[in-house]
């Protein structure tokens, strides 16, 4: 049953995190602004239709061109890092790593042209027969990602303390990092 729940909860994380590493492609005509690079706290909900509630938090950084490390740390201590091409779950709890090619993902800059404002901050956007609620800061920048998922579970995924910056995190720091004796899952 763990590892059916793992899975389930595995197919949120990833779900976003292919989408979302397709920040960094042009956006320039966008009413939200996406930076070149980004550190955050962040708050995942993952509601079911029963209103049972799974909530991630930890820290997420971006870096173009498609960076991502979100460092999970509660409830469980986990880190997913991916550069668009290779997304690798390291799982701490585990002590086993899971590396996935991403082969197809969100294009989150598509949704974000598709994006119309509904009221003040908060943007709704319709695409490929879903729909998301995108609310942004008194400066524009995102805050909050709402939707419904394959599963129909509500995800909300709150930023926090978010800082943008004009220069690229170096990839490296991007990475990962596990011992050599955790398992390895996946190429």
């Amino acid at each position: 049953m763990q590892g059916v729940k793992l899975i389930k909860n595995l197919r949120h994380i990833l779900f976003f995190v292919c989408g979302a590493t397709l920040f960094a492609q042009n956006v320039a005509d966008l009413p939200i602004t996406l930076p070149v690079s980004f550190k955050a706290h962040f708050k995942q909900t993952i509601t079911n239709d029963q209103k049972k509630q799974i909530i991630y938090q930890g820290k997420i950084d971006f870096s173009t061109p498609s960076y991502f490390k979100w460092r999970y740390t509660t409830p469980t201590k986990k880190e997913v890092c991916t550069d668009g091409v290779k997304l690798r779950v390291v799982d701490h709890d585990l002590e086993q790593v899971s590396t996935y090619m991403i082969d197809k993902g969100l294009d989150l800059p598509a949704i974000l042209r598709n994006a119309k404002l509904y009221r003040k901050s908060v943007y709704v956007a319709n695409y490929k027969e879903r729909s998301y609620t995108i609310q942004v800061n008194s400066r524009q920048e995102l805050s909050r990602i709402a939707y419904k998922d394959d599963l129909d579970n509500i995800v909300l995924i709150v930023f926090s303390q978010i800082k943008y910056r004009k220069k690229k995190i170096p990839g490296a720091k991007m990475q990962c990092g596990y011992p050599d004796s955790y398992d390895q899952i996946g190429g």
